[in-house]
């Protein structure tokens, strides 16, 4: 079911000749820096973390948490991957688009696997108004990491870009039981419970 409908989601936005302008600082992304990745099983420590970031009892604590996820999903044993998503990264604060996207598209079609390239790549595609492709990486990431808050928060924004605010509302809530004290999410959540749901009497 859920392929069935990423599947018309990618139909829908192809049909959309003027999109909507998109929000860049909405979507959630990795911080600039991030702790070291300690060894051991990286699902094991995902879960832990994963745990610990539905019961953190403050934004602080989440903030930490959600930074050593970030360093596990960046993390790769390939020397060539991390230097290729370096010279991503300074392709895009650089504002080289089209370079960022080449770079993550040779990082894809060599460890495929490497779903932060995925991620990243979805998050240029956003900015550049591709929904159709942005949707289709952000379907890679999920298929990866189901739990992965950042692609819940791009494919929520993407769905209210194309005026569905009941599945946008969905996808928002699903993140939010993930991670609780995510930021920007709550308030989008609330916004559109009033407006697909109506006030509470």
């Amino acid at each position: 079911m859920r392929k069935q409908f990423i599947a018309l989601l990618l139909t829908v936005a192809a049909a959309f000749a003027a999109p909507a302008a998109a929000a860049p600082e909405d979507w959630v992304q990795p911080p600039a820096k991030l702790p070291p990745v300690e060894r051991g099983d990286s699902k094991q420590n995902l879960d832990f973390l994963f745990g610990a970031l539905k019961v953190a009892p403050n934004d602080e604590t989440a903030k930490a948490i959600e930074q050593h996820i970030w360093a596990l999903w960046a993390s790769s044993r390939s020397d060539t991957t991390m230097l290729l998503m370096t010279r991503a990264q300074t392709a895009m604060e650089q504002h080289d688009i089209d370079l960022a996207i080449k770079l993550l598209d040779a990082v894809i079609k060599i460890k495929p696997k490497y779903m932060e390239a995925w991620n990243r790549r979805a998050t240029i595609y956003y900015i550049k108004k591709d929904y159709g492709r942005a949707l289709a990486d952000i379907r890679e990431v999920l298929r990866r990491e189901p739990r992965h808050f950042g692609a819940l928060s791009g494919l929520g924004l993407i769905l209210q870009e194309l005026g569905d605010d009941k599945q946008a509302l969905e996808v928002y809530r699903r993140a939010l039981a993930i991670y609780p004290r995510i930021q920007r999410i709550p308030e989008l959540v609330k916004e559109l419970q009033e407006k697909v749901e109506g006030r509470d009497i």
